[in-house]
């Protein structure tokens, strides 16, 4: 089994003033040699965005965009012509493709939007750009994880082109779990998003993240008051 750890307090930052965002991997302005990506795990960013404002339309291609809402409500636009809200209990993603434009707003003047941002490489390039997003308040219990994110179009959850399983974890009280992996190819990904957890004899605290491979499951000790996410991803591209 390897392990790599990132704590919360050594992850890139950025102050924009309107936006306050941290990176767990290498990303515009910052860039760290040991720290470009997790197998096709690539972007990790915790962005908050201020009441009323937002980042304007902007391109992206060959990615898989996963957004996560923490708190607040976001706006979505892209050259698709879709037009969404998505809000904390959602998880959105956005096959770019062969190329797409979109733009997210916080339109509430009275209160910050927090989200992860996350980007996974594809395994097919060039595809037809697509759009989804759904409650995954509706699919989850707490005090276990729930898949929010496959490969395939008829699990639970939202999908994407690759071979990467996303399990969200709201816990309320102390569990033990077991984690099994999908493929001796992959690794997973935890971030803390709220509270503590020991994965692999590793204490985690809020906003620290492990990556494990080299392994066919993980054990994730979860405490109260708690939520995590696991990100299993190819180790490979």
């Amino acid at each position: 089994m390897n392990t790599v750890l990132h704590k919360a307090n050594t992850r890139g930052h950025a102050n924009h003033g309107w936006l306050d965002s941290y990176h767990t991997f290498s990303f515009a302005n910052y860039y760290n040699p040991d720290r470009i990506q997790f197998g096709v795990l690539r972007v990790i960013n915790d962005d908050t965005v201020d009441a009323g404002q937002g980042f304007g339309t902007h391109p992206h291609e060959n990615m898989e965009i996963i957004s996560i809402p923490l708190e607040g409500e976001l706006e979505h636009k892209d050259s698709m012509g879709n037009v969404a809200r998505i809000k904390a209990g959602d998880i959105q993603v956005m096959s770019a493709g062969t190329g797409v434009y979109h733009s997210e707003y916080n339109k509430n003047q009275d209160r910050e939007v927090q989200f992860l941002q996350i980007w996974v490489i594809p395994n097919q390039q060039q595809v037809e750009p697509r759009y989804d997003q759904i409650s995954i308040a509706d699919i989850s219990k707490e005090n276990q994880f729930n898949q929010i994110l496959s490969p395939n179009a008829d699990d639970q959850g939202v999908w994407i082109h690759q071979n990467a399983w996303f399990n969200l974890g709201q816990f309320t009280a102390a569990t033990d779990n077991q984690y099994q992996l999908h493929s001796k190819d992959n690794g997973v990904y935890a971030f803390v998003i709220e509270g503590n957890a020991i994965i692999e004899n590793q204490e985690l605290q809020k906003r620290d993240g492990l990556g494990v491979w080299g392994t066919d499951s993980i054990s994730i000790k979860a405490d109260k008051d708690s939520k995590i996410l696991l990100m299993e991803v190819p180790m490979n591209q």
